[in-house]
């Protein structure tokens, strides 16, 4: 059978229109856009042109986007440029955590409940400059209600910031409506190339440069800019425009079935992690009772999807995530996340369900399951 490729919060394939979009920058259009002759003014004029069309994704003015590497650079340029009091979540993606982590006694860790919800009332009295929650988790899709944690943050006199690499293009992220000063993008996660993202940075907010050089992106992120991949980037914002909301749909109903039938076949012997509401509509993170997710994706060798928690020594360890939720390990040691994408078929959830099934229950054994 065809492989199924379930991993698309890891990584997404390029989409073909956006390969179309960046090549010209790859062969005729191979400018230096800080160049004054036809061949720069042609590459700044696709560098433009994207920006503009990451922007109106997100409701943003352009001369608030810039462009980095990806996400994990924003992150480290927020955290590190300001490097100031900082309140985050103990389920943040590791570029924020381990920036954070270099700030010392000048950063609060917040927890979680059992979904995943970061409670804005938990930051009641708390002495912070910046607040950074990601929009959704990366490992169980739980959304957060940013528009409350940046009322919170607002209160408090402090800038907010949210990690959007795995919203966009998913859910509405308007950064207007979610109540955001800086925002962070991730290319890959969108369907456009790794190596390319973006920072949106409000107007009237002061964000110190993080790289220094000549003076590139109006002097806040020096070094000569990836043309084709901001194009591309671009490109992928604007086909993302168009069609996220039927996406989102699409994929919410896909995931669903997928949990309907593991749940139907399994029963409580299937547990999902995150908030079941809440969430994005192309993640489903479940746990498996009584084996190991990767002793389960081990069985299912033509399916591509991730696990949470990682096995170091013959010993599984959650995954920070996991961990923050209160999970027991007995039961976290399960996890598999399985993430969709604008390319899944009904036919390979159909599949997928099938190959989980018949792998659990010919690895499982006893009347507990315990191995």
């Amino acid at each position: 059978m065809d492989p199924i490729y379930l991993d698309y919060n890891g990584t997404t394939p390029v989409d073909p229109a956006v390969v179309e979009a960046m090549l010209p920058y790859l062969r005729e259009h191979f400018g230096n856009p800080s160049s004054q002759s036809v061949f720069g003014r042609r590459a700044r004029a696709g560098l433009e042109q994207a920006r503009q069309q990451v922007a109106d994704l997100i409701g943003a003015q352009p001369d608030e986007i810039y462009f980095t590497s990806g996400a994990t650079e924003a992150n480290n340029w927020v955290v590190l440029g300001l490097h100031t009091h900082t309140v985050t979540s103990t389920i943040e993606h590791p570029s924020i955590l381990k920036a954070c982590a270099r700030l010392g006694d000048k950063v609060q860790l917040v927890g979680v409940d059992s979904h995943g919800i970061l409670d804005p009332e938990s930051l009641c009295e708390r002495s912070m400059k910046l607040l950074s929650v990601m929009h959704s988790n990366n490992e169980i899709g739980t959304i957060q209600n940013l528009p409350a944690l940046g009322e919170m943050a607002r209160r408090a006199g402090a800038l907010f910031h949210s990690d959007a690499a795995q919203s966009l293009g998913k859910v509405d992220v308007s950064v207007a409506s979610l109540g955001v000063d800086l925002l962070t993008i991730a290319g890959h996660k969108l369907y456009a190339p790794k190596g390319i993202g973006a920072l949106y940075v409000r107007r009237g907010v002061n964000l110190p440069a993080y790289i220094v050089g000549a003076g590139q992106e109006r002097g806040a992120r020096s070094g000569t800019e990836n043309v084709a991949y901001a194009v591309a980037l671009g490109a992928a914002c604007a086909l993302a425009q168009g069609r996220w909301q039927q996406d989102g749909a699409r994929m919410a109903d896909l995931r669903d079935q997928l949990q309907a039938r593991l749940q139907q076949d399994l029963g409580d012997r299937v547990r999902l992690n995150g908030h079941p509401q809440q969430r994005l509509p192309n993640t489903l993170s479940v746990n498996f009772v009584g084996v190991t997710g990767a002793e389960l994706l081990g069985q299912c060798p033509h399916l591509a999807a991730s696990t949470g928690p990682a096995c170091h020594d013959g010993v599984v360890r959650l995954s920070h995530v996991l961990a923050a939720l209160g999970l027991e390990p007995e039961i976290g040691r399960g996890a598999v996340r399985l993430t969709l994408g604008r390319h899944t078929t009904a036919n390979e959830i159909e599949q997928t369900a099938a190959m989980l099934v018949a792998a659990y229950q010919g690895l499982a054994t006893g009347p507990g399951l315990q191995r």
